[in-house]
């Protein structure tokens, strides 16, 4: 029966790593999707199978879970999956936190890699659970975006770790007559989570998320290890090797260190670039901007959040669609840190069944920029700023951007001169190649289709 058992985590975890691969392409994401479902599905019932739970409280659960998760997928709009992203990160942290706790109770007499196992899964589940919640409320502009810093945080971030740290060694030690020292953990944890994430400003919350994600894992590997379950020991590991790796891209594509980010409390202070924008504004017209597309051969798309909040994607492909027509090369650029979380404007394209070959990445089009036509900035803001390149002095000089400026005719859309998600002012608006198009972006990529369509007619 063991070897039964065995082989079904085997498989189980095969499929993880299938499901994982298949997650790293729009065309098989889907399909991944499904296949890491159904590696759940097969750790899942082989432990109901032989660990001897009380099913009436099992059936609850899935019950219960499967109308959140009902509800969520049906009601949650594409502009929120980032603060559900951070919830369900939150999530996991609190299965593994609960997963540990309970382990001890059922056995407080456990050895010392048993006491080491319960004891990361605890703290780092903890962490995770209010880091994750301040995400969320970050994210959902439920608290401001904006660092909160307070006069000798990191000194206090750092005594709340150190303490955590040192009962979790008299934990290991003696864990019998060690509870106390496991509440006082309990609450240290949830304690560093919230005051880890709020000096963090809104523009690296997807690096934020990543690293949440990344906790999770290793709280449920953890979790895995206490109770002796091998297929959560191969999940979590692989969630937090992929959040760690995703989190170094992240960080990369910034030009910034993890210190950087969870430390430096970027943004606090940043109104604008340090220099003054000089320059006029120029707006213009979809009338008049049509007039530029229809004669452009070259059409460099630049997605940002502001995308996602007009929910303008699919109107977005059908502008795309009508200039191939008219004979313009299309193409899509993605910044790595576009949006609010990993990957946010690849799932809104997919989502419009934009083919993956027409992604390309900044390092990909920018020493060919000046031969693009008109680049389209569909409510991107921080990753176009050209003060990363030109302004030493501005909080995001250094990080790689999408030289949109370089092109031979920027149209931006934007509701309002308000700057992006940094709070940093953009000079790419003031430049003499820029012209605005202000409003809505849906609306407004909806005017230049009936332009085509118009002529087309």
């Amino acid at each position: 029966m063991n070897v039964v058992i065995e082989l079904a985590y085997v498989v189980a975890a095969t499929l993880f790593v299938i499901g994982l691969k298949m997650l790293g392409r729009p065309d098989t994401a889907r399909r991944g999707n499904l296949v890491s479902a159904l590696a759940m599905l097969i750790a899942v019932v082989t432990t109901l199978l032989v660990a001897g739970l009380d099913y009436t409280w099992i059936v609850v659960g899935l019950l219960v879970g499967g109308a959140v998760g009902a509800v969520a997928a049906r009601t949650v709009k594409m502009t929120q999956m980032p603060e559900l992203v951070a919830l369900l990160n939150g999530s996991g942290g609190a299965a593994s936190l609960l997963v540990g706790w309970v382990e001890y109770l059922r056995a407080p007499d456990a050895g010392a890699i048993t006491a080491l196992s319960i004891y990361v899964a605890i703290v780092v589940g903890a962490v995770t659970v209010t880091g994750s919640l301040v995400a969320w409320a970050k994210l959902s502009e439920r608290m401001t975006g904006k660092p909160m810093l307070f006069a000798g945080q990191k000194a206090v971030n750092g005594a709340i770790l150190g303490g955590a740290l040192l009962l979790g060694v008299l934990f290991v030690v003696a864990p019998a007559g060690a509870y106390p020292a496991l509440l006082a953990v309990i609450v240290l944890g949830l304690a560093l989570g919230v005051l880890a994430v709020l000096p963090i400003g809104g523009a690296d919350m997807p690096i934020v998320i990543s690293l949440l994600n990344s906790y999770s894992g290793v709280a449920a590997a953890a979790a895995g290890f206490a109770i002796g379950n091998s297929v959560l020991i191969v999940a979590g590991a692989m969630v937090g090797a992929s959040g760690l790796i995703l989190t170094q891209i992240m960080t990369k594509a910034m030009n910034r260190s993890l210190g950087n980010v969870l430390f430096s409390g970027f943004g606090a202070g940043a109104a604008g670039s340090a220099s003054a924008v000089e320059g006029e504004i120029k707006p213009i017209t979809p009338d008049d901007a049509y007039y530029v597309l229809e004669a452009a051969s070259s059409v460099l798309v630049v997605p940002g959040y502001g995308m996602a909040v007009a929910q303008a994607q699919h109107v977005v492909k059908e502008l795309a669609d009508l200039l191939e027509a008219n004979g313009a090369e299309v193409r899509y650029a993605i910044h790595p840190v576009a949006g609010r979380m990993p990957g946010h404007m690849n799932v809104l394209l997919a989502e419009a069944n934009v083919a993956y070959e027409q992604l390309v990445e900044p390092e990909d089009v920018n020493p060919t920029m000046e031969l693009v036509d008109v680049a389209l900035v569909i409510g991107a803001n921080d990753v176009v700023n050209p003060a990363a390149r030109e302004d030493p002095a501005s909080p995001l000089f250094g990080m790689p951007i999408i030289d949109v400026d370089r092109a031979r005719t920027t149209f931006v859309l934007k509701r309002s001169m308000n700057p992006g998600f940094s709070g940093v002012e953009n000079p790419l608006f003031y430049k003499p190649n820029t012209r605005m198009l202000f409003g809505d972006a849906k609306a407004t990529l909806g005017s230049l289709v009936a332009e085509f369509k118009e002529v087309v007619a």
